[in-house]
């Protein structure tokens, strides 16, 4: 069996606002095998973001290693959200809607792996994913002032 750590991390600047993600995959011993960031689009909060860096990640690995390997690994979550690592958890009911929809879709992408858990981390431990999200908010501030 294979265990994988995901550093995610999600941001918006204007909650709702501009948002993108930041994804760190990580074999057991913390070193990091490969990173992502990408632009999600306007108008969607930070906890949206949050959620979306999630489902990126489980997608990206069964996209980069495939089904059989999903199926063989033990992949720890790790985020600094309160809010999405207590209701992945199912220790913080989800009321708004949109919440809601993403996380059915994370709890269906859970079927594909072995084991997923979800870790509450710090900010100070998610640095590299926090990065990402910024560089990229930054990078689409940019390219938006240049149209």
């Amino acid at each position: 069996m294979k265990k994988i750590i995901i550093y995610t991390d999600g941001g918006s600047r204007g909650n709702p606002g501009l948002s993108t993600i930041g994804v760190v995959f990580c074999n057991e011993k913390g070193a990091q095998l490969k990173k992502y960031s990408e632009f999600l689009g306007d108008n969607l909060t930070n906890n949206e973001a949050e959620y979306q860096a999630v489902i990126f990640a489980l997608k990206k690995f069964k996209a980069l290693f495939g089904n059989q390997l999903a199926k063989n690994s033990e992949i720890q979550v790790r985020s600094d959200s309160e809010l999405l690592v207590k209701q992945l958890k199912g220790d913080y009911k989800i009321l708004d809607e949109k919440l809601q929809s993403l996380f059915l879709q994370v709890w269906n992408l859970k079927f594909d792996f072995k084991a997923i858990k979800f870790k509450l981390i710090s900010r100070e431990k998610n640095k590299e994913a926090d990065r990402l999200v910024n560089e990229a908010l930054d990078a689409q501030r940019g390219s938006q002032k240049l149209l």
